[in-house]
């Protein structure tokens, strides 16, 4: 027997379609902890919420790329939501946290994220393992700055 409770009803389709997205900052440079982390996670929900698909797992990695496990209806591509959310997120980390201005100087043309990212569509089979792995980057970052003491 299927599992239904992973499927979503539309009003002309039902779907199951879930997308594990990275992508990373721009020279790599370590920015996305303290409060820049706690305004990214606030905003790339806000996002979500507003262009209707949902972010069942979000974590960050070694302070310079970001994974999330995206949930979205068929009618929207995965370019528009990763446009939505990198540009959305950039503009107003930009604005709401001075401390950037170190590593991103520039007042024109400047680019918090890398313009590359990573998408990957997971079945039904894979969400739970991804969603396991998304969850664990901070612990595997914890774990790897624990061993760099011995």
């Amino acid at each position: 027997m299927k599992d239904t409770s992973r499927f979503t009803y539309g009003r002309t389709s039902v779907y199951n379609l879930n997308y594990h997205i990275i992508w990373g900052t721009k020279y790599r440079n370590k920015v996305l902890k303290g409060h820049v982390e706690v305004v990214l996670k606030r905003v790339l929900k806000e996002v979500a919420d507003k262009y209707g698909f949902s972010i069942d797992h979000m974590e960050i990695g070694k302070d310079d790329h970001i994974h999330l496990l995206v949930s979205a209806p068929p009618k929207l591509s995965v370019t528009n939501i990763v446009r939505w959310l990198k540009g959305i997120s950039a503009w107003t980390l930009f604005k709401e946290c001075p401390e950037l201005q170190s590593s991103y100087w520039k007042k024109q043309d400047r680019h918090l994220w890398s313009p590359s990212y990573y998408v990957e569509s997971i079945g039904t089979t894979n969400e739970s393992a991804v969603a396991k792995y998304v969850d664990d980057q901070k612990k595997k970052e914890v774990n790897l700055n624990d061993s760099k003491g011995d």
